[in-house]
């Protein structure tokens, strides 16, 4: 499985590659922000994208929007601080697949990239 893990912190960007390590899944790559993951998307195929919210340059919300306006049916899985249910919703009316809420257990977001990639 090929991941993308974008969030601006190199600390979370970092807990989140050991926890799919864990999970045996190695084959990961890193952007910064939603306008270098919407350029990655759009330059290579992925698995799953892991996005955070809150990003400069492009938040992620808007990444995963533009994102699927160019068709790509990658899955998305949310990866946040915003955990208000409106924000949910919002996601996954803009395309995400699944919604995780930070601080969460490494077994917790292996579970749900599991639940997201089998649907």
């Amino acid at each position: 499985m090929k991941v993308l893990v974008v969030d601006d912190s190199s600390v979370m960007r970092r807990i989140l590659i050991n926890a799919l390590n864990t999970g045996g899944i190695t084959e990961v790559q890193q952007a910064a922000d939603g306008s270098e993951a919407v350029a990655m998307c759009a330059a290579e195929a992925y698995d799953l994208v892991l996005m955070d919210w809150n990003m400069p340059n492009m938040r992620g919300i808007d990444a995963v929007r533009t994102i699927r306006s160019s068709g790509n049916t990658v899955k998305i899985m949310m990866v946040t601080t915003e955990a208000e249910k409106s924000r949910v919703i919002e996601a996954l009316k803009a395309g995400a697949n699944n919604y995780v809420v930070k601080p969460f257990e490494p077994a917790t977001i292996l579970e749900k990239i599991q639940a997201t990639c089998a649907s």
